[in-house]
Formats: structure tokens, sequence, C-alpha cells
């Protein structure tokens, strides 16, 4: 008998350190604020208590970037897809600590939470910051951003929804912009990479690495 293939991961689980305060925040806010993963569609609506427009965040590392951009713009609302433990945490405490009602968290492989809980034509937009751009070329095909990842991302979109990745990864940047231009249902917003959009905030390692002489690349398509 056939042994299953398992599914390449785009990411590996570190055990990263746990802080207290980080575990706290898991223990006492993920009931209020997480979102078990389950293998049937979400009510986004109910489960953010009212109707706006959804926007997907994967990988919202140490969520920084999530709050910022959740309290700057209450209009929306924004699920944050995570599976590390301490960045759960860190997002928790912000949410708390800044009063923020509308973010929601799903400690979960983004993949599945995409296949399972999301449905088609639900979401007004994705990000997709700083991926983890597995540099070793022999680690390429982890990398999350390939064709069928986006074929699939594009069926959650609404018409007009906007899905925006930002790397500072060169040769991942042509991989982004080269998949998204190949995906059918999604048109691109700029002549190549786009200007970074007002509403994503210049990270502290982006700061950095920009003074460095660095670059970032955004890449901004939009479903049709």
């Amino acid at each position: 008998m056939s042994t299953p293939t398992r599914p390449i991961r785009s990411y590996v689980l570190r055990q990263g350190r746990v802080t207290d305060a980080q575990r706290r925040a898991r223990d006492s806010l993920l009931p209020r604020f997480g979102i078990p993963f389950a293998r049937a569609p979400l009510d986004l609506d109910r489960a953010f208590g009212r109707i706006a427009p959804k926007i997907l965040e994967i990988g919202f590392g140490m969520g920084d970037t999530t709050a910022d951009i959740a309290g700057r713009h209450p209009e929306n609302d924004y699920l944050g897809v995570e599976v590390h433990s301490p960045g759960v945490g860190a997002l928790l405490q912000r949410i708390d600590k800044l009063g923020l009602a509308n973010v929601r968290v799903i400690q979960h492989d983004a993949v599945e939470v995409l296949e399972h809980m999301i449905a088609p034509a639900s979401l007004a937009g994705v990000h997709l910051f700083f991926p983890d751009p597995w540099p070793k070329k022999r680690h390429h095909k982890r990398r999350l951003i390939q064709p069928p990842f986006i074929s699939l991302l594009a069926s959650r979109l609404k018409p007009d929804g906007i899905v925006h990745a930002a790397t500072d990864w060169e040769d991942y940047a042509q991989q982004i912009l080269e998949v998204l231009s190949a995906e059918p249902r999604l048109a691109n917003t700029a002549a190549g990479f786009a200007p970074r959009p007002g509403y994503r905030p210049l990270t502290k390692f982006e700061q950095r690495g920009l003074k460095l002489g660095h670059n970032v690349w955004d890449v901004v398509f939009r479903r049709s």
C-alpha cells in the first residue's frame, strides 16, 4: 500500500521562546479573539460581529504591522493567520493593549485555512508581507507563493479584491511578480513592481535595511 505524500510546508515550526506575557495572552485572549481551525466555511461577518471588508493577513510574524494597519483602518476587519506561538501571543497582547475590535487570529497553516475556512469570493484583500524567502535554491520549493497557492487565493478574492505581497529578497520578488502575472484572474496595478502603498507601514527591520541600502519590492494585483 502506498504512503500518502506529505505536502511541502512553507514553514518549519521552530521552538521559539514564548514569554510569560505571550503565554498569558494566548491563554486569556485566544478564546476571545481567536478562531479555532475547522474544516468548514467560516462566516466572516459573524466572526467579527459586523459587515465590513475582510482582509486576510498571512504570516503576520510578531503582529506589529497587522495591529498598526488595523488601528489605522477601523473600517476594515483583519483576519491574521500565523503558525508560531510567540507571534500569536504578541499580536493578542497588542489587540488587548490597543483595544482593537477588528482583528481575529487563527493559529494554523494558511493554505489549509484558505482551502477549508474561507469561502470563494469573500475577501476584499490579502496581505503577504515578507514571507519566508527560503533563500537556498534547493529550498525554493518551500516558498509559499507558487502557482497553485495563488490560484487558490485568487478564488477567495471578491471582484476588485487586492493581493499585496512584499519582500526584501530580489529573486523572490521576481518569482512573486511572475507567478501573480501568470494568474489569469489577477491584473497588476502597476507596470511591474508597485510603490509601497501608504497603508503598509515600514517595519523596524525594513527601516534598518533601507538605511543599509537594501531594497524592498511590493507587488499589488487586483482580482478581475
